[in-house]
């Protein structure tokens, strides 16, 4: 796999998302998911990114299992501030106190939970750090201050950011050099274009796009929300109910006939674009199939010709990325 730079790190073009593998997208199998992992190293996909609210813990602990063989190996990124154990938190939220998770950034918080995370990924060192959302409550510079100090006692390498504006981003680095930043970037999902990727590049912040497959939907396999699993999350997001679903679904359609230009995927297609968007952007695509990892994989020898990236540019999206409990937490 041709390689990209985070941090003067040299890693795989496209990374590897690992939510899936424990929660969110219907059942998953943990043999299965190991071998993902296994081979993921193999095609030189060495770029992987958890975080420690992912099955409340249990993807880390995952993780854990195939970073015995491979830690030298692998640039390993989690996250922390999204809470749902309320055990390991005072800070308490003022908007909605039954809301299914809160966000905390405060430095107590910040501190107790890299131990829990290097602990369950059985790690001496994290490479790559990220506040998983930015807490309203918190002023950045507090959260970024308490992680620095992680990075001085040798628990973490290097820090970042996700779904961060661009006003928090350039505060933030005040206190602390951000060495990425984490957001979710698509065909379908644009709307860092305008002020955060410019800002990341102004700054020489790596970006890392996730659910760079519109969470599925850009695969095609996602045609009515009864193909989904009844526990799976995206029964809940506006782009995938009612109408929107029934007007995005014209999305596929163009993306498929470009696929069919290169015999590729639809899936390939989108991944491909994302990629095309510059050097300086990782996407971390998810999957917990052996097969689909190497269909990504097999997504960065696309080229496309002016006329079909025009044609990508047309895209018109139906509905919001996420439901209205969840955007308070979403900067822009």
């Amino acid at each position: 796999m041709k390689q990209r730079t985070i941090a003067n790190t040299s890693v795989g073009e496209i990374g590897l998302g690992c939510m899936g593998m424990s929660q969110s997208y219907g059942p998953a199998d943990d043999k299965e998911s190991l071998a993902v992992l296994d081979r993921a190293i193999e095609l030189g996909c060495n770029f992987w990114d958890t975080a420690d609210v992912y099955g409340n813990g249990k993807n880390e602990i995952l993780l854990s299992q195939a970073l015995k063989k491979h830690r030298l190996n692998v640039f390993l990124a989690t996250k922390v501030g999204n809470v749902r154990d309320r055990t390991l938190t005072s800070h308490q939220d003022q908007v909605n106190a039954n809301a299914p998770w809160i966000v905390d950034g405060t430095p107590q918080y910040i501190k107790k939970c890299v131990d829990l995370s290097l602990q369950r990924l059985g790690v001496e060192v994290i490479d790559l750090y990220y506040l998983h959302r930015v807490d309203p409550l918190v002023p950045i510079e507090e959260t970024v201050g308490a992680m620095s100090e992680l990075v001085k006692r040798g628990k973490v390498r290097f820090l970042g950011l996700s779904e961060a504006s661009a006003e928090t981003i350039r505060r933030a680095m005040i206190i602390h050099k951000i060495t990425a930043l984490q957001s979710e970037y698509s065909l379908w999902t644009r709307g860092i274009e305008a002020e955060i990727l410019p800002t990341c590049r102004d700054l020489g912040i790596t970006f890392v796009p996730f659910s760079p497959l519109g969470r599925g939907f850009l695969t095609g396999t996602v045609k009515k929300a009864q193909d989904l699993f009844p526990d799976d999350f995206r029964r809940r997001i506006p782009r995938f109910s009612g109408d929107n679903l029934i007007k995005n679904l014209r999305i596929i359609s163009i993306i498929r006939q470009i696929a069919d230009n290169h015999h590729a995927t639809p899936a390939q297609i989108a991944l491909a674009w994302v990629l095309t968007q510059g050097k300086d952007l990782i996407p971390i695509p998810g999957t917990k199939h052996v097969n689909y990892l190497e269909e990504n994989i097999a997504s960065a020898n696309i080229s496309f010709t002016a006329e079909e990236l025009a044609q990508l540019d047309q895209i018109q999206v139906f509905g919001e990325r996420y439901p209205e409990a969840s955007k308070k937490f979403i900067q822009r």
